[in-house]
């Protein structure tokens, strides 16, 4: 959703022994032991979701999800915001010098941009493309992972839905997967961003948690809930669905109302409240 460039890496040592009041350890699914334990969000802990830049959390929080440009808060539980299906409008000028054909284009050679963050979509429609984007997004996961990130949150998992026809969920499945294998081979919990209808997946996919936008404006907290044992992280941008979502579930999410650009505290337009 927005680019920021990832210019900062920080030692990780400090963050790794101050995290754990906030943490549930587990393995990383299907890693056979060969992969680095990795640590899955507690369920309820107070969040807040500052992919929009960072800035001093509210009191209260443990956890929050940055973007990968900038660098985790000291002691909390840190998710690293990556958009791991689309290019950020201020990376396309690179995409295109560089890996011009890992976008997506149409019949006519025309970018598949999705129209609401003019983002072209990354083509993951092969085996072959969608090995070498891993390779891409899987170094920038790394990066989150040697800042002291102890998560991942691959943004825009449900773009085959905004590519007229040519990716399915079938590829949005494949490309995750190595999205997921990326994620706990650095050693990061991997949470699936949105897409409901995937929820039968995760298992195979690997997701250990779940970042929601607008659960409860689409009726779909319950399925999250229920698929992830309540470690979800639900972001609502419209205050009536705040108030019904913390009536329903906040006593088990952790849900936060947030203005629809997550601009930071201090800027206009900020918005910000937590059940």
């Amino acid at each position: 959703m927005i680019f920021r460039p990832a210019s900062r890496r920080l030692s990780a040592l400090c963050l790794a022994l101050t995290v754990s009041f906030a943490l549930s350890a587990c393995s990383s699914p299907g890693s056979g032991g060969s992969s680095p334990r990795v640590e899955r969000p507690r369920p309820d802990a107070q969040f807040d979701y500052q992919i929009g830049g960072a800035y001093k959390p509210p009191a209260g929080v443990r956890a929050v999800s940055r973007d990968r440009g900038d660098a985790p808060a000291r002691g909390l539980y840190n998710v690293c915001y990556v958009n791991a299906f689309q290019a950020q409008p201020g990376a396309v000028k690179w995409w295109r010098a560089h890996h011009d054909d890992l976008l997506l284009r149409d019949g006519e050679g025309k970018l598949v941009v999705d129209a609401d963050w003019h983002e072209p979509l990354f083509d993951i429609s092969t085996n072959t493309k969608r090995a070498r984007l891993a390779n891409i997004v899987g170094g920038w996961i790394r990066g989150c992972a040697d800042d002291g990130y102890q998560a991942v949150e691959p943004d825009n998992l449900d773009s085959y839905e905004r590519s007229d026809g040519l990716l399915d969920s079938a590829d949005a499945v494949a490309f995750a997967r190595l999205i997921s294998d990326r994620s706990h081979g650095a050693g990061l919990a991997v949470g699936q961003k949105n897409a409901a209808e995937l929820l039968p997946e995760r298992r195979d996919i690997g997701f250990d948690f779940a970042v929601t936008e607008e659960c409860q404006t689409h009726d779909e907290c319950r399925g999250y809930a229920s698929a992830y044992d309540d470690r979800v992280f639900a972001v609502e941008y419209r205050e009536a669905d705040f108030e019904r979502a913390c009536r329903a579930w906040g006593d088990r999410l952790s849900i936060v109302l947030r203005d629809m650009d997550v601009r930071p505290a201090g800027t206009k337009g900020y918005v910000r409240r937590a059940c």
